[in-house]
């Protein structure tokens, strides 16, 4: 059993709940925050002070008063107008980690989320139901066109996940032994008003980011090596007389990488080109861009977000703009650019290691020369890749057009910009692939040093998988083979480990 509602959440807890059978609980201190909340909201519900959501219209109809008897009817009738989620549903685990956010921000209080609608939540995270949520309909200003379908789900309506299938909500939680639940006062709002499904999408996206990053820095130091570039470009002196974002922690994990290699006793060359020469400024900076975005998303996870707010110790109830999220779009962004630049060197790598003039390796890196083709072709899907990855740099969060009478007139599109970079990571990935599948083959025809033992694994991992090219052959498919390999979860988490922490301790 796992308490929810007394220390805050970790991406990484969220990660491993959503993944884990272990079931939740509401724990004491939550279920006493949920009642003084409640008793907030009763209080506001019988009177006559307007509340956004409880008692008046939402968006343009603000000016319309609710009556006092048919508060809980609008608050479904709130949920059900908003199920305007379109395309695709999100995939099941990001649906659950996002029931898992709401049930983990409702424990805070200040939503005046009903007890009954939090233990239905928490009654269908055990049951392995969760709510299916469209990929289209969210600002980023609150996730409210699509956060609606979750609340859709808990009254019975729409549609939801049930041990790996899809059917309609009615169903699911028959087959769960559940029964829909009716909404009371604020619940409504308080379901719809939200960035839960943002949330679950974000878990899922930099938890698989995090294993990608660590990937993709293994396999640089690969192609460092399999290159013969100057490893006392990482000496820590440097990076000390200007130490940049994330940069001599990127230095320090190339260090340990290649820590054991010939290399550092005997450098075959004076200085490199910058694809080599600047692995830690261009990995650093992503680093600290990934970091940033952990906390942001973090502090949303465990932050109350909701408006209205309740304040319980104050009894008030206050609109907030808590709800808005430009913090996590910006970092998103920011992400998406940092990728495009560890593409943009992870490109030039492959196409230098092909270069006789520039490795000291043979051309094309092709065994037998002559009109062997080698691995020059690869270049052209290189390049398509680079472009695709930089493409995906253009920001999501720059415009959003005014909405609900003009009364939300800004937006930061954050679930796009989650959407965008999950886009961009596939073929960050791919490229990650050729990178390895080309420095394996170099650090094949390398005679004259070998590879550090972090470096030599890696070689391992990917010769499981593919043979050394002899001769011409089809290579699309031996990246193809690489990829799958290097995401295979062991083989990821083993990667991961040697790499070392992506963010240093107390960051």
């Amino acid at each position: 059993m796992t308490g929810i509602g007394d220390a805050p959440l970790t991406l990484a807890d969220v990660e491993r709940l959503v993944a884990g059978s272990a079931p939740l609980a509401i724990s004491d201190a939550a279920r006493t925050r949920i009642e003084a909340a409640r008793q907030v909201v009763d209080t506001y519900a019988a009177g006559s002070v307007p509340v956004y959501g409880l008692n008046t219209g939402l968006g343009g109809n603000i000016g319309f008063r609710i009556d006092r008897d048919a508060i809980p009817d609008f608050q479904a009738q709130l949920v059900v107008g908003r199920n305007v989620g379109l395309g695709n549903f999100l995939p099941e685990p990001i649906c659950r980690a996002g029931l898992l956010a709401r049930i983990a921000g409702a424990t805070k209080g200040g939503a005046g989320l009903s007890l009954g609608v939090i233990e239905q939540m928490t009654a269908l995270f055990n049951a392995g139901v969760s709510p299916a949520i469209p990929e289209i309909g969210s600002i980023g200003a609150g996730d409210l066109g699509i956060a609606a379908h979750l609340g859709a789900a808990l009254i019975g309506r729409g549609e939801a996940y049930y041990r790996g299938e899809r059917l309609p909500a009615a169903v699911a939680l028959e087959r769960a032994g559940l029964t829909p639940i009716a909404l009371e006062p604020k619940d409504g709002i308080a379901l719809c008003n939200a960035s839960t499904p943002m949330v679950g999408f974000g878990v899922v996206t930099l938890a698989e980011l995090g294993r990608l990053l660590a990937t993709a820095i293994a396999v640089s130091a690969l192609a460092f090596e399999a290159y013969g570039a100057n490893p006392r470009i990482f000496d820590a002196r440097i990076h000390a007389a200007r130490p940049a974002a994330g940069q001599t922690h990127a230095a320090a994990l190339y260090r340990a990488l290649l820590d054991g290699s010939p290399l550092v006793a005997a450098p075959r060359t004076v200085q490199d080109a910058l694809s080599y020469r600047c692995l830690a400024p261009i990995v650093g900076s992503a680093l600290d861009a990934y970091a940033h975005a952990v906390r942001e998303l973090e502090i949303e996870l465990n932050g109350e977000v909701d408006s209205p707010l309740v304040l319980s110790e104050a009894g008030e109830m206050l609109s907030s703009p808590n709800f808005h999220t430009p913090s996590i779009a910006l970092a998103v962004d920011a992400i998406t650019i940092a990728l495009s630049h560890l593409a943009a060197a992870g490109a030039m790598r492959v196409v230098k290691l092909m270069n006789p003039t520039l490795s000291g390796l043979p051309k094309y890196l092709s065994p037998v020369g002559g009109p062997s083709a080698g691995f020059v072709p690869m270049q052209k899907t290189t390049a398509a890749l680079e472009a695709e990855i930089r493409l995906g740099a253009a920001p999501a969060s720059l415009g959003a057009m005014p909405v609900s009478d003009t009364v939300e007139d800004v937006a930061p599109m954050t679930l796009l910009a989650f959407r965008k970079l999950a886009r961009q990571m596939e073929a960050f990935r791919l490229l990650v692939a050729v990178e390895a599948t080309v420095a394996a083959q170099a650090a094949d025809l390398r005679t004259d040093y070998g590879l550090s033992p972090a470096a030599a694994a890696l070689h391992g991992v990917i010769r499981s998988v593919v043979p050394r090219l002899e001769q011409d052959r089809e290579t699309g498919p031996d990246v193809m083979a690489v990829c799958r390999r290097l995401a295979e979860p062991a083989i990821a988490a083993a990667i991961a480990e040697r790499v070392g922490r992506l963010v240093p301790s107390g960051v």
